[in-house]
């Protein structure tokens, strides 16, 4: 027994020695190792193209013992890389004049992004005071022909607007209409066959979901941050009378006004127009338009320069529970309406002080925000049947609905 043991391990020592020696001295002898990965699900067990295929650009295939490169995970660059050149900065030169101080400026907690004014904008002393170059933010090219989104604040009061192109090019862009209920505007630079961003379905955007923001943050160029929906249909922040923000922890800041705000896929989903912060940069706490209202907006500002709305002439409140229990709403919502303008649509259909409407033209009314985006939706001089309850009994009237009076910035 014990002369067959040590033959058998004078065997292996052999064996060993002589596959050490083959391995050191002729390595291209050995059987390839096995790969530290395993195949994905659907693709080819074999990592080396068929002889004479080679890659998808022509270039020779791979040795045999080369390491297959494997797919990139985990990257936005193409959703990046098809929205970036419809994002361009905006440049313009504005008048300095205390009356045109926003109060909304000094809000430590609400901050349009107007960015950082340009190097030696301001406190040096040198050129003329009352005109000033400032790259004030962001814009999405929505047509091909020279259209550009931006918000309002952006371009307020400019005596001369230049947008710059991610291609180097650079043009002078005029207003072609804004409106200060939305904060959205919308320029027109003379060039031709611009790249066109693909504009996405709101209604389709969940929280949670990744999202990417585009533009300029205080002029270093152009910048691409990543975050998810915070949260959808934001609304009483009162800065606007019209809410309906997606909140976002992608990284904004001054200079990021008017950009966009997109998806995985590229497309776009909003336009970046406000933050939450103490300090004026970013606290993880974004708000950009939703892409189905900067549609809207923009759709009437280039065919007629203005946004019409529908208007009813009545102040609105949400109701507590308990003002809902005592008018005998329940839990189903509704908006009280606190106050009748005198002459207007609401009063000549017989809205009182004391109602609460509780739907329009059929669509349930949830609170006093969702009855202004309703009535804001309907077309001016057609007719509106309102169903409200007035002391705890259901009511229908119809009214004629008005046009809403265009809200000045100042």
């Amino acid at each position: 027994m014990q002369r067959i043991w040590l033959l058998f391990a004078q065997a292996v020592t052999i064996t060993l020695g002589v596959w050490f020696v083959a391995a050191l001295f002729r390595p291209d002898l050995m059987p390839a190792p096995l790969q530290p990965w395993r195949t994905l699900p659907g693709a080819s067990a074999s990592a080396t193209p068929a002889p004479g295929t080679g890659s998808a650009q022509g270039s020779p295939a791979p040795s045999a013992g080369a390491v297959p490169a494997l797919p990139a995970t985990g990257s936005y660059s193409d959703a990046a890389g098809r929205s970036m050149p419809s994002v361009v900065n905006i440049y313009t030169t504005a008048r300095a004049s205390p009356r045109e101080r926003n109060p909304m400026l000094e809000d430590p907690f609400f901050q349009f992004f107007f960015g950082d004014r340009a190097p030696g904008g301001r406190g040096r002393g040198e050129g003329d005071a009352r005109q000033r170059p400032a790259s004030l933010g962001s814009g999405v090219i929505v047509n091909a022909n020279g259209f550009i989104v931006t918000n309002a604040h952006v371009v307020d009061s400019a005596a001369q607007i230049e947008v710059a192109l991610s291609d180097g090019r650079r043009a002078p862009a005029t207003v072609v209409g804004s409106d200060p209920d939305t904060d959205l505007a919308v320029i027109k630079a003379d060039l031709a066959n611009l790249p066109a961003i693909s504009i996405g379905d709101t209604s389709k955007v969940r929280v949670g979901d990744v999202v990417l923001a585009i533009g300029n943050p205080f002029g270093v160029g152009q910048t691409v941050t990543m975050g998810i929906v915070s949260a959808l249909g934001r609304n009483q922040l009162g800065v606007s009378p019209f809410e309906n923000f997606v909140q976002t922890d992608a990284a904004i800041n001054p200079g990021n006004s008017g950009g966009a705000l997109i998806d995985t896929q590229g497309n776009l989903i909003g336009i970046n127009t406000l933050i939450f912060s103490r300090s004026g940069g970013s606290q993880g706490i974004g708000f950009a338009i939703p892409a189905e209202t900067v549609r809207q907006v923009m759709d009437q500002l280039i065919a007629s320069g203005q946004v019409v709305r529908g208007w009813l002439g009545v102040e609105t409140q949400d109701l507590t529970r308990t003002l809902a229990e005592s008018f005998g709403i329940g839990a189903s919502g509704g908006a009280l309406v606190a106050g009748v303008v005198r002459g207007g649509p609401a009063e000549g259909g017989g809205l009182r002080p004391g109602d609460v409407v509780v739907a329009i033209e059929g669509k349930p009314v949830g609170d006093a925000s969702a009855l202004l985006n309703t009535v804001a939706a309907l077309k001016p001089g057609s007719n509106a049947a309102i169903t409200l309850v007035r002391e705890r009994k259901e009511v229908k009237v119809t009214v004629k609905v008005g046009t809403r009076p265009v809200r000045r910035r100042g």
